[in-house]
């Protein structure tokens, strides 16, 4: 089972940017996409982004032209750049894993909050 680390979260004001992280505690290559979610309070967790391992993208409609999903597998890291941060981004953003055997793993989540 691996480990899921997220870093990055934190304050903005609206319009802002912030880069998360997630560090995964061996080779990312072993899954085949990795990703981001996040819940904001009394709503269901919602796909931000994922990246396969051969690099292909996808996002959700509300995070297009504005985040940015990059892996580094040299060190086993997994980042989103968030620019023009909106009050409606405020979440607790959660890093995932995709193994085609051993299933889907997560991280303990990372708080963003988005003032106006």
């Amino acid at each position: 089972q691996v480990q899921l680390v997220e870093s990055g979260g934190g304050w903005v004001q609206a319009g802002g940017s912030l880069r998360l992280s997630c560090a995964a505690s061996r080779s990312i290559l072993a899954f085949s996409a990795m990703g981001w979610y996040r819940q904001a309070p009394g709503k269901q967790r919602e796909l931000v982004a994922i990246i396969t391992t051969v690099g292909s993208t996808n996002y959700a409609d509300f995070v297009k032209g504005r985040f940015t999903i990059s892996r580094d597998n040299a060190q086993n890291t997994v980042n989103l750049r968030m620019n023009s941060l909106k009050p409606e981004d405020t979440a607790v953003y959660y890093c995932y894993s995709r193994h085609v055997i051993s299933g889907t793993s997560w991280g303990q989540g990372t708080q963003v909050t988005v003032s106006s």
